[in-house]
């Protein structure tokens, strides 16, 4: 049931398109949403009865706010604006580069072909996305054979090898006219977009010429480029009459679990797929709208000429907001492609979901364990420090984070700590203080999401100068708990409270291991990066002693070869290579040895 303060709040809403956050007991957002009419589309939300994750974010909303928009796009892309700022937990989100490699026709005076996972408004010629690197390396490595553009480096006043090879036009020693580089990018594109018999024909025709003037290797070599095209192109089902590159997007839903399918047609092929899973809070077509456009608003990805979409999506503001064409076939080879998509959808789901159970219940279960443990609400990140140094020597720390009892390595941090020659007590308070002091003055300075517990590798020194820095320094209520260790130095346990008392957890139980899986990790990552400083640190003053190797030197080779060993192993035209002379290089070869 609605508070009475969220009651009030509903019955000011008004009729208009916008865009409505969600907030916890803390003021933090955890759900973005958007709205045709936000006073029926919020109240729908504490009007209605709900289960899975909807109804576990009704239970955890004690505030919202909302945005008017003049129009629905205008809330669309608000939505994804505000999803990509505040990452709110309750709502799909994914990350914003693909990782898919795509060929790339750059847009320079003498053009070149190359690999690239950097997608940019260059006006360079991006085709793709390709499953993988080597299938993009292959085809690369085909079109430069068939249709070169350069491969050099520009001219040089002589040929290239490349050159000599027939792959590549002459911009090395030659001013190649642009007519004839457009000529090549034009059969490329032509290619590219599935149309094979050209360059099957001349192909066929260049190695009946070769053979007939007993050119056997080079008739040979063709051979293989007309195999290349039958078994990467052509074995592959054609299952498009026409050459459009398009997306095609299909869900299954169930049991709160959206399961979604990305088809790319690329070649009149299907060139690769997409599978993703999200448990959803809201609207299956609100969450699957939202995940098409974060799709398209990732940094490395390339829109085709066209999406399809299933029945009941709002394909006008879609297309508004993308900027190309978004249908829903009624029939034919595209509506089939459709029902395959769903098909593969639910298969996915079907085939997933009893993973999914058993893995929700070591993770978010094990970690609602340690939260009851404490005997607090149910949270889904947790952020754990260690320190690491040798009597104070090269002080280092280490923060790890988990969400839903999963590392979340791309939010991991590390931190080097100021000096302190006092005594060990000390140093563990002075440096909890430091990191905490500069871990949260930055999350609060970037209106980032704070965590929901905080774990210290330690005992109540840590815990105690955690705590005084966060409420009378940050003015942070975040809840604080110990990790202890026994004699054998293994996990035992956790300490929390004013006073600092020992909380027991079951040693069999999921929430023990999670536990123990935290402290290990910070530990293995507190260590690792203190290791990593004093060998760099000790690989700094053994170049301090040779005679012409000053600060900039130094920098240059640490940064290139990381250790001594790698140094050694070097030749003295790889240290000249970094702009160092030809004297120094020798006198650090020999120093070294």
């Amino acid at each position: 049931m609605a508070s009475e303060h969220i009651e009030h709040k509903l019955a000011l809403l008004p009729d208009a398109p916008g865009s409505y956050q969600m907030k916890d007991i803390n003021g933090k957002i955890i759900y973005v949403g958007k709205a045709k009419n936000l006073k029926n589309r919020v109240r729908s939300y504490f009007k209605s009865s709900h289960d899975g994750k909807t109804a576990k974010l009704v239970s955890q909303i004690a505030d919202f706010d909302y945005i008017v928009t003049s129009s629905d796009k205008e809330a669309f892309l608000l939505e994804i604006t505000l999803i990509q700022k505040w990452q709110p937990y309750y709502n799909i989100r994914l990350k914003k580069g693909t990782g898919y490699p795509y060929i790339k026709i750059t847009n320079e005076r003498d053009p070149k072909m190359l690999i690239t996972g950097d997608v940019k408004k260059d006006g360079a010629y991006y085709f793709g996305p390709y499953p993988n690197i080597y299938a993009a390396e292959e085809t690369m490595h085909f079109l430069q054979k068939v249709y070169p553009l350069r491969r050099c480096n520009g001219f040089q006043g002589r040929p290239c090898l490349y050159y000599h090879m027939g792959q590549c036009l002459g911009a090395c020693w030659r001013t190649v006219p642009e007519e004839e580089y457009a000529k090549q990018i034009r059969k490329i594109r032509s290619f590219l977009d599935g149309n094979t018999a050209k360059v099957k024909s001349m192909l066929t025709r260049q190695m009946n010429e070769a053979a007939h003037l007993l050119q056997f290797e080079r008739a040979a070599e063709i051979r293989d480029q007309l195999h290349y095209i039958e078994v990467t192109v052509e074995k592959q089902k054609i299952i498009s009459n026409d050459k459009t590159q398009r997306d095609i997007f299909n869900f299954y839903m169930d049991k709160g679990w959206l399961s979604i399918q990305v088809f790319f047609i690329r070649q009149a092929r299907l060139m690769k797929r997409e599978s993703r899973l999200f448990p959803v809070a809201s609207s299956t077509e609100d969450e699957f709208e939202s995940f098409i456009l974060q799709f398209y608003d990732r940094k490395n990805n390339v829109k085709p000429k066209e999406v399809l979409v299933p029945e009941g999506m709002n394909n006008a503001v879609l297309e508004q907001v993308l900027g190309i064409p978004v249908r829903t076939p009624q029939r034919g080879e595209k509506r089939a492609l459709m029902e395959l998509a769903a098909k593969n959808a639910r298969i996915k789901l079907e085939e997933k979901f009893r993973l999914l159970e058993l893995d929700n219940r070591t993770t978010v279960g094990a970690q609602n364990e340690i939260f009851e443990a404490l005997g607090l609400p149910d949270g889904h990140v947790i952020e754990a420090f260690d320190h690491s140094h040798i009597q104070g020597a090269d002080p280092v720390s280490a923060m790890v984070q988990f969400v839903d009892g999963q590392p979340e390595k791309s939010n991991y941090r590390k931190y080097k700590l100021a000096q302190d020659d006092g005594d060990h007590s000390a140093n563990e308070d002075a440096n909890t203080r430091e990191v905490i002091r500069r871990r949260y003055t930055r999350l609060l300075k970037e209106h980032a999401p704070l965590p929901d517990l905080i774990l210290m590798d330690g005992g109540d020194i840590e815990m105690n100068a955690v705590k005084d820095v966060l409420e009378n320094e940050l003015n942070l209520f975040i809840p604080v708990a110990g990790m202890v260790k026994n004699d054998k130095h293994r996990t035992a346990g956790l300490l929390y409270g004013d006073h600092d008392e020992p909380i027991a957890l079951d040693p069999q139980s999921q929430g023990f291991y999670l536990l123990t899986r935290i402290q290990d990790e910070v530990h293995r990552f507190a260590i690792t990066f203190h290791r990593q400083l004093r060998n760099k640190n000790s690989l700094a003053s053994r170049l301090e002693t040779i005679q012409g190797v000053g600060p900039k030197t130094r920098t240059k080779l640490l940064r290139q070869f990381k250790t001594v060993n790698h140094i050694k192993e070097a030749s003295v035209e790889d240290l000249q290579a970094l702009g160092i002379s030809k004297q120094v290089a020798q006198a650090i070869k020999v120093s070294l040895q």
